[in-house]
């Protein structure tokens, strides 16, 4: 099959998974006082519960959060952030130009002027990481943080002495690479990473689907806005209460050198707390369902 009809297939796929994603998961909610332009939102569950902001990462749909958001429907108003670009979703301005703190600027609106009132945040990967910037730049908009394996600074895994401005060289090329790579290899790429994150067979052709249908330049510029920002230096200012899951797959990890570069990622971080999952890769929330959904309701009841 041509990587035409590869693509055409797969974008229409996701035009119809975007829509039924829509309707299964938007309660009627008032009219927001601001729309923002860079993601939409879902909301469902409990209006008159606790507010929780669920941001899925690098190349998602928010339908990462389904089985989650299913169980905590009944006691939380939940607002499931979709970035525009991701999962077959138009890109909109995230097509040009920077992509993360944009969002977090748009996000810092959307809590301010819609009223939420202390949302507990959780984020997964990228969306961790976004949780992260809001918490260190309006602390005022987050009661509660968990990152779902993300880092302050993602150029360590890398290169532990990295910084900034040496990682930019890295995430410049891998960028122009991602733009510049035809159909097939983008493909086989992005299946090779996600057979490292999803430890289960069955559910890696879900978030493969959600990368491929990705748009190119929200997906490597995002990508690079990752690997070039830095959060550590602000990390002892974060007076937010942190609870960070991590995985940990013995068949690929030694658990050592695992939990040194986790600790010492957050050592800095004065009120975090960490949790190894195991038996997981990085999508915890789809390797380890009943696990993610205990460390949610803990970290939601705290």
């Amino acid at each position: 099959m041509g990587s035409t009809s590869v693509k055409k297939r797969m974008t229409v796929a996701a035009a119809m998974l975007a829509a039924g994603l829509l309707q299964a998961q938007t309660v009627a909610p008032a009219a927001p006082a601001f729309q923002p332009t860079r993601f939409l939102v879902g909301e469902m569950g409990n209006a008159g519960g606790p507010a929780v902001i669920l941001i899925p990462g690098l190349g998602c749909s928010r339908d990462v959060w389904k089985d989650e958001a299913a169980r905590l429907a009944p006691n939380y108003h939940l607002y499931l952030v979709q970035v525009r670009g991701f999962a077959g979703y138009p890109a909109g301005p995230n097509a040009k130009g920077p992509v993360m703190q944009p969002i977090v600027n748009e996000l810092a609106q959307y809590i301010q002027l819609n009223g939420i009132k202390q949302p507990a945040i959780i984020g997964h990967s990228m969306g961790g990481t976004m949780g992260l910037m809001l918490a260190e730049q309006h602390p005022e908009d987050v009661g509660k943080l968990m990152i779902v394996d993300a880092f302050p600074f993602l150029g360590v895994l890398f290169d532990p002495l990295a910084t900034a401005e040496s990682a930019e060289p890295y995430a410049e090329k891998a960028r122009e690479q991602l733009l510049e790579m035809g159909n097939q290899d983008f493909l086989k790429q992005e299946n090779g990473m996600v057979s490292a994150m999803v430890k289960t067979e069955d559910k890696r052709k879900t978030v493969l689907f959600w990368t491929v249908n990705s748009d190119r330049h929200t997906l490597g510029q995002a990508f690079y806005d990752d690997s070039t920002t830095d959060l550590r230096r602000g990390l002892p200012k974060v007076q937010t209460s942190i609870t960070v899951l991590y995985p940990f797959n013995k068949a690929v990890q030694k658990q050592p050198d695992t939990d040194k570069m986790y600790q010492e990622a957050y050592a800095r971080a004065p009120h975090a707390t960490l949790v190894k999952i195991d038996d997981s890769a990085h999508f915890i929330m789809l390797d380890q369902p009943t696990k993610f959904d205990e460390q949610v309701e803990k970290f939601l009841k705290q």
